[in-house]
C-alpha cells in the first residue's frame, strides 16, 4: 500500500422497507474524485423494517471498502447515524444493553458494524432525503435501495446494472406537460420517463387489472402496474 495520507472517499448509504416492515433493500454508492457514482452495490432483505435495511445498507458499505481508506459516509436515516456515532458507546458498556436494560435491537448488526468501525477513519454526515437539489450520492442509494426493496433484486456495477430509476419521494422539478396520445403507440411514442422492468413476482395495477410474474411493469405513483396505466403526475 501506497504510504502517506489516504485520500478520504466519498460514499452514501441507505435502507428501503415498503411498509416498514415490509419487502425490504438496501444498497451502497461510492464515489468518484467528481463526487458522481463510481461504484455502488443494492441488494434485497425480504420482509425487514426501515431500521435493519439502513443498518445493512452501512455494514454491506464498511465491508465493502477497504478499512484503511479514510470514509465519509452520507446519509440521511437519523436512527442509523445517532445508531453507531451517539448510542453505540454507551450500548456497548452496558453490555448491548440500552439505558432501559433491554437488548438493543437489532443488536447483532450494531455489533457487526462496531467491529468494521474499529480502527477506521469514519465521518459521518447527515443529509436530508428526498430534496430537488439534494445530495447526488444520498439520491443514488436511496433509488438503489428503493429498487431492490420493490424488485427483490440484487444489482451494482459489478453486474452492470443500468443506473436505479428515480424515486416516487422526491419532489419533481417543474416540466411542461405533455399532451397524451389517445392510443398507444408501440414503443418510442409511449411515455418514456422511467423505464419498465420484468415483474418478478404477480401483483396488482392501480387499474384493479392484475399482472402476472414476467409481464413488463413500469412505475407509477403508487407503486408498479401496466406501463399504459402510468399517470400523468408519476
Amino acid at each position: 500500500m501506497i504510504g502517506g495520507m489516504r485520500e478520504r472517499v466519498v460514499a452514501a448509504c441507505d435502507g428501503a422497507s415498503k411498509g416498514n416492515p415490509g419487502p425490504a433493500g438496501w444498497a451502497w454508492v461510492v464515489a468518484d474524485e467528481a463526487e458522481t457514482p463510481a461504484r455502488w452495490e443494492a441488494g434485497p432483505l425480504g420482509r425487514a423494517t426501515n431500521n435493519v435495511a439502513e443498518l445493512t445498507a452501512l455494514e454491506r458499505l464498511l465491508t465493502a471498502v477497504d478499512p484503511d481508506v479514510p470514509l465519509e459516509i452520507r446519509m440521511d436515516s437519523q436512527y442509523a447515524m445517532k445508531a453507531v456515532t451517539t448510542w453505540l458507546p454507551g450500548w456497548k458498556r452496558n453490555g448491548w444493553k440500552t439505558s432501559g436494560g433491554k437488548p438493543v435491537a437489532n443488536q447483532e448488526l450494531v455489533v457487526r458494524i462496531d467491529e468494521l468501525l474499529d480502527g477506521r477513519s469514519v465521518d459521518f454526515r447527515y443529509v436530508p432525503a428526498h430534496q430537488v437539489d439534494g445530495d447526488r450520492l444520498n439520491d443514488f442509494a436511496d433509488r438503489a435501495a428503493s429498487q431492490a426493496a420493490t424488485v427483490q433484486e440484487p444489482a451494482g456495477s459489478d453486474q452492470g446494472s443500468p443506473e436505479p430509476p428515480p424515486s416516487p419521494d422526491t419532489p419533481k422539478t417543474a416540466r411542461p406537460a405533455r399532451a397524451k396520445s389517445p392510443r398507444r403507440s408501440g414503443g418510442s411514442g409511449s411515455a418514456s420517463s422511467s423505464r419498465t422492468i420484468k415483474a418478478k413476482f404477480p401483483g396488482r395495477c392501480l387499474c384493479g387489472r392484475s399482472y402476472a410474474a414476467g409481464a413488463d411493469i413500469a412505475k407509477n405513483d403508487q407503486g408498479w402496474g401496466h406501463p399504459e396505466c402510468r399517470t400523468a403526475g408519476a
